[in-house]
């Protein structure tokens, strides 16, 4: 039985920060940084021009020096809001209820709370109080393709299932000054907070990525790379570190991926935009171009790099310009670990 991911819808806050803004605050909180000068073309090259924000930049859960209980708090509670707005949005695009829904799949790593986000949206969306439900907690950029995975399972499973996914991230949260390490200020400028949602059903709801079986899905860790991205808390908040093989995790990772994807071309990409050269890298182990891969780069362009909901923004903005019905498409994306996920399918219209 096939499974298909209906059109998602994503959610932005309020606060449009420019990459400008952020080498002018990185400019005051670092005046005497020896590498300054390498810091500030580093972050007008990363190639995110704007980013959005729940808390203005000068909020002091962002650029200020709140610690670690009040950015937790602040980052979890925005995220839920984005979250449930977004998964208000879909239910209606796809003309559902919340007693349509027979489970629930979140993805969310930044802030912290007890119970997680799939419990807190049941309540907040009315969902029924014995919907099925998985919460995805430290998955971090893959989160979003993990999600989908875990649908994809559900929705090949069981009989006639509507799956909700929710993927919520507010990675201003890990914008610290605490942190003055390049990698650290690059971060700074890559990042951006939103929600996505989406529907995985066995029947299709309209036009998307039709999913053949559970085996058109990957999932690879590879082995010894714990420490190449990886999170940190203390008491000034969170933070996000990676060494200089993070710059190769996605090198290193591609010859198992295509192995799995097979010698057959696909028509299109679905490439989380961990950076630039990550979607250049992928595009090309993948044989796509940059036309291909466009909604990728203008999504890192245009709202940075959004974590777990990245993937869904970019499947979105992929409706938007759709392939040809019964194009080959791929969606992948990296995250901590070092972890790849990703899906194969073909586009039904």
């Amino acid at each position: 039985m096939p499974a298909y991911i209906a059109r998602p819808v994503t959610v932005f806050p309020t606060h449009q920060i420019t990459t400008d803004q952020i080498a002018d605050d990185i400019r005051h909180h670092h005046p005497d940084h020896p590498k300054l000068g390498a810091i500030l073309r580093i972050v007008g090259n990363t190639g995110v021009a704007t980013r959005y924000f729940t808390r203005p930049l000068d909020a002091p859960t962002v650029a200020g020096t709140a610690g670690v209980g009040d950015r937790a708090a602040a980052a979890f509670a925005d995220a839920l809001d984005l979250a449930a707005e977004a998964a208000r949005r879909t239910l209606t695009l796809h003309r559902l209820e919340p007693g349509d829904i027979d489970a629930i799949i979140t993805t969310h790593s930044t802030g912290w709370s007890v119970p997680n986000l799939d419990i807190h949206l049941i309540n907040r969306l009315r969902l029924n109080p014995h919907v099925r439900r998985t919460a995805l907690t430290t998955l971090a950029c893959a989160g979003g393709t993990q999600a989908l995975i875990r649908a994809v399972d559900m929705a090949t499973m069981r009989t006639q299932p509507k799956v909700l996914v929710v993927a919520a991230e507010v990675i201003s949260a890990v914008y610290n000054h605490a942190d003055d390490a390049v990698e650290h200020m690059i971060y700074k400028a890559l990042f951006g907070d939103s929600a996505a949602a989406t529907v995985v059903t066995a029947q299709p709801l309209g036009p998307g990525l039709r999913i053949a079986t559970p085996e058109d899905t990957y999932e690879h860790v590879l082995p010894d790379s714990l420490t190449r991205y990886n999170g940190r808390v203390d008491a000034t908040g969170f933070h996000f570190d990676s060494t200089k093989a993070a710059l190769t995790a996605a090198d290193d990772v591609l010859p198992d991926l295509l192995k799995w994807l097979g010698p057959e071309l696909v028509d299109f990409g679905v490439i989380h935009p961990g950076s630039q050269r990550i979607i250049n890298d992928t595009a090309r182990a993948l044989g796509l171009d940059a036309h291909d891969t466009r909604h990728s780069t203008d999504t890192l362009a245009e709202e940075g790099n959004l974590g777990g909901p990245s993937v869904l923004r970019i499947l979105e903005r992929t409706h938007t310009e759709p392939p040809t019905p019964g194009s080959r498409g791929v969606m992948v994306a990296y995250g901590p670990g070092f972890n790849t996920a990703a899906i194969r399918g073909t586009w039904h219209a």
